[in-house]
């Protein structure tokens, strides 16, 4: 690719960095005369439909967002198969690089990027867009210390359908949410939970989870508690501390709602590495639970249900029949209370022969125990165990959170209940989508979600690669019962296919090449015969498979040919898109040294001498190699 022009503007000069679906390059446009960095879609996704738009929705989301900390766009165009998109080229280094390199950032550094990340965040939450995937290796930092928010590609709109558990799960391991590991709902603040992964990662030099595969991370992510940065590093505030740890909640509510609002903070602690936070709303978790309206309508309002209302001037008149009654009950109801307060201030408090505990009194640790246990624990402190449920990846019944907070000092003479969430276990409705998953990675998932696999069977397949799931059933998106069992189709990759070898005696040994090539066999060793017959030049006279038989696809034939006299000079073949091992064998076959690096599955891409040239035996050509896409 180095040297090609596209667009008849951007000339190629560079290749700086690589992703799953494309490679970038360094490259100069002539027309504005700058540097500019080209990303390309990688020619194995050109025919994909799928990808190709996801590229191209990269650039839409990217190009919608103006900002000083986004990578801008400037073009995007496709020519002769190759998908691109022209950007801002920034000569600087990835975060991640940065983090590889200092290991631990100073914690006043790390605030200060972060809140470049956060205002690049704020940016394209305000324009409905989530960026999905942020990570150190998304995040460029200029030699001036500025930072630029890149790579969009799974990048979703908030107006648009966003990723449900029957989507492939997008995002890196190590930085991602446990909403995406599960597959769930995404919003804003999963970009939030990646930036406070980022943050613990450069304040500590460590990822809070990790693990030896992608699965088992995401896993941790879901049910592993962390370990506070600050027992990492005591180094760093306890404001950042704090900070760090909310903007990671497991559960999307307990974060920061906006990126305006970690970004207060982050402010904040930049100011005064001691302010004190208002990170917990405890009081606010709770919401109050009334009867329905509907339930008072069995009350007996039989007496004044006869009685009449009369409007007046829009408003509601009460005929005297009302007002008696209303008059009585008023009465009645103050009698009774101040017979019950006069009971309670004669008796000391107390009531029906019960005392009410009084005195100041600790909340016992009781998370992570089962209901049981933490209800013993509360009421032997004479406190109140009032439970609610909320699902979580906690098994049914243990205990995920309680207010007040375990070690709180209250007085039981003023609030004598203890507040116990339990965990109903995890909340999923609906079957995950398994398909083009690795099965290790599918089975894993399954315990994830609770579900049992069934029945594996195997088949071919020319889209699925091989090791992955091909089928599943109850199909994605089927509501889960009791005891599902998710039986799977793993694909054994594509079926041999088999191939008709053709005549190739006769034929000129280039004609015999090309006859090859187009019923997907291989070319093996060439040898050459010498002849004093000049019409013989060229001509095939020894196949090592005979015509017409039928073999495998990508089956090797070597050829014996003809050579006339003593020839000095050799035509120059095309190595171009062969792979180096191809090269090496074309070469040796022609009498030519080859000037190439890399393995043998390189793809050569330049030949500095071009293919049809006469040169002398022995002739040096220098090839270029580049990693098969």
């Amino acid at each position: 690719m180095i040297g090609t022009i596209l667009g008849n503007r951007y000339e190629l000069l560079e290749k700086i960095g690589e992703g799953g679906m494309a490679e970038v390059y360094k490259a100069k446009c002539h027309l504005l005369n700058r540097y500019v960095a080209v990303k390309i879609l990688k020619s194995q996704f050109v025919d994909n439909m799928e990808f190709v738009a996801k590229f191209k929705q990269e650039a839409a989301s990217a190009a919608s967002l103006s900002h000083n900390n986004i990578v801008s766009i400037y073009d995007i165009g496709s020519e002769k198969n190759i998908n691109y998109i022209v950007m801002e080229y920034i000569d600087g280094k990835t975060l991640k690089e940065i983090i590889n390199e200092q290991k631990v950032l100073r914690y006043n550094e790390a605030i200060i990027l972060a809140i470049q990340i956060g205002k690049a965040l704020e940016c394209a939450h305000k324009n409905n867009i989530i960026h999905r995937d942020v990570k150190p290796h998304n995040i460029l930092v200029t030699k001036d210390g500025v930072v630029k928010v890149t790579d969009f590609g799974i990048a979703k709109a908030t107006s648009s359908v966003t990723i449900t558990n029957s989507d492939r799960i997008l995002g890196s391991a190590h930085y991602f949410s446990p909403e995406q590991a599960r597959g769930n709902y995404v919003d804003c603040k999963t970009d939030i939970y990646s930036l406070g992964i980022i943050l613990y990662e450069m304040v500590t030099g460590k990822l809070p989870y990790d693990g030896d595969s992608p699965v088992s991370v995401a896993i941790k992510h879901i049910q592993e508690q962390v370990k506070p940065p600050k027992e990492v590093n005591p180094k760093i505030p306890e404001s950042l501390n704090r900070l760090i740890l909310k903007a990671i909640e497991k559960e999307q509510f307990r974060r920061y709602q906006s990126a305006t609002e970690i970004l207060n903070d982050l402010q904040k602690i930049k100011d005064n590495p001691n302010v004190e936070l208002s990170i917990d709303n405890k009081e606010n978790d709770y919401t109050m639970i009334m009867r329905p309206i509907h339930d008072y309508e069995d009350e007996d309002y039989d007496d004044i249900e006869n009685d009449e209302i009369e409007n007046v001037s829009g408003g509601s008149g009460i005929t005297m029949k009302k007002k008696k009654i209303l008059i009585v009950s008023l009465i009645a109801i103050t009698v009774i209370l101040v017979g019950f307060i006069s009971a309670y201030m004669l008796s000391g408090g107390k009531l029906s022969g019960v005392d009410k505990p009084t005195g100041k009194v600790i909340v016992p640790d009781i998370i992570g125990l089962d209901k049981e246990e933490a209800q013993r624990l509360v009421e032997e402190k004479d406190l109140k165990f009032v439970a609610t449920t909320e699902s979580s990846d906690k098994p049914a019944g243990v205990v995920i959170n309680c207010y007040p907070y375990p070690g709180t000092e209250i007085d039981r003479s003023e609030n004598d209940e203890v507040r116990v969430i339990l965990s109903s276990g995890p909340k999923v409705s609906t079957v995950p989508n398994l398909i083009e998953i690795e099965f290790e990675a599918a089975k894993e998932y399954l315990k994830v979600y609770n579900l049992k696999l069934g029945k594996v069977t195997y088949v071919f397949s020319d889209t699925i690669d091989k090791g992955k799931v091909a089928d599943q059933s109850p199909k994605p998106d089927s509501p889960i019962g009791t005891n599902t069992t998710v039986d799977l189709v793993v694909s054994n990759g594509s079926e041999s296919k088999m191939t008709k070898v053709p005549n190739l005696v006769n034929k000129n040994v280039d004609e015999a090449e090309e006859l090859i090539v187009n019923a997907k066999l291989k070319l093996g060793v060439l040898t050459k015969i010498k002849t004093q017959d000049e019409s013989k030049d060229g001509i095939v006279t020894v196949q090592s498979i005979e015509p017409n038989k039928e073999v495998k696809e990508n089956t090797v034939i070597n050829l014996s040919y003809y050579v006339y006299g003593d020839k000095s000079l050799i035509i120059v073949p095309n190595f171009v898109n062969k792979t180096v091992k191809e090269a090496r064998r074309i070469a040796q076959n022609y009498d030519l040294i080859l000037d190439v690096s890399g393995r043998d599955d390189f793809i050569i891409t330049v030949q500095d001498t071009y293919a049809g040239k006469e040169v002398e035996a022995g002739t040096v050509i220098k090839l270029t190699s580049e990693p098969n896409p």
